[in-house]
């Protein structure tokens, strides 16, 4: 069986700079990911990525994985399911086969919180959506609403409001905390978009599709779409699986991007950072890897 140098586990733009910069360095090594991109790949746009005034998620993805196979890198699209052995001897498994590898990087990024209320799941793919950059062009002149008051819910009413003719952003404080002031004014700009402020979803209901929702005033709105974008939590399996300490589920690293456990980083939105953007996990990708590289070649030396 052939053992890697490095094994990155996730390919959002934490691995995936990890990547670019393993293959620099010469690093017998590869990237594993279920999903080519992680959640940045769904972002209607990046306006505060160096040299990017203006991209789609989906494009800067791609550039990536593009930089990353023109060093000859190599990338698979699996799902890790368990990570045993220790540091030099690590054994992944996934859903199609098994790797070695002498040190890991966790770039598992985070998942989508759910509002966990009634019509959630049943009315998922008929009419409520986690995601507006895949399903907006689904609700041309169409009544929809986006729940939540991050960068995330702002942006996705903005693109909404490209095809619908009202968007309702409902948001359970008093204003828009989290999102940042140039995405505001954009947002209370736009004629077609209506803030709700202190409320919250209590339910989702229709019959074959989403009918509409019912909110903690006991009014109902009538909806041809809930898209719902309340934040994030990390993906915790390997965390669970590995003893990996953690802060609120977030992987603790220090400043060489290294775990408590031996021959284990983690870069990227898992990590305990403060700033959950796509350039502090290109950072820590790139220190990861360096911080690997560093340690193979004393072990070499």
């Amino acid at each position: 069986m052939k053992k890697y140098d490095l094994i990155i586990i996730g390919s959002g733009p934490a691995g995936l700079t990890a990547g670019i910069y393993a293959a620099r360095y010469n690093l017998n090594f590869l990237i594993i990911g279920n999903f080519l991109g992680g959640t940045v790949s769904e972002a209607h746009k990046i306006c505060n990525f160096p040299t990017q005034n203006n991209i789609t998620g989906a494009k800067l993805t791609q550039q990536l994985i593009n930089h990353v196979k023109e060093l000859n890198g190599e990338i698979k699209q699996e799902e890790v399911k368990k990570i045993t052995g220790s540091d030099n001897n690590f054994i992944i498994k996934t859903n199609k086969q098994t790797y070695l590898t002498k040190k890991i990087i966790l770039a598992t990024g985070r998942k989508k919180q759910k509002l966990n209320i009634k019509g959630e799941n049943e009315f998922l793919g008929k009419g409520a959506s986690y995601c507006a950059t895949c399903d907006a062009a689904f609700f041309k002149n169409k009544i929809v609403a986006i729940i939540g008051g991050g960068n995330a819910a702002v942006t996705s009413a903005l693109l909404l409001a490209e095809y619908a003719k009202k968007v309702y952003i409902i948001y359970r404080k008093n204003k828009f905390f989290r999102a940042e002031p140039m995405w505001v004014n954009q947002l209370e700009k736009n004629k077609k978009i209506k803030s709700l402020f202190n409320l919250e979803i209590k339910e989702i209901y229709g019959d074959n599709s989403v009918k509409g929702v019912k909110l903690s005033n006991e009014d109902s709105l009538e909806l041809d779409g809930v898209f719902i974008e309340i934040g994030f939590i990390p993906n915790r399996i390997f965390s669970k699986q590995l003893g990996l300490k953690t802060e609120k589920g977030y992987i603790i690293t220090d400043k060489e991007q290294k775990t408590n456990i031996k021959g284990i980083y983690a870069a990227g939105d898992i990590t305990n950072n403060s700033l959950k953007q796509v350039i502090t996990a290109c950072g820590e990708g790139a220190i990861a890897a360096t911080f690997v590289y560093n340690k193979l070649k004393l072990q070499r030396n």
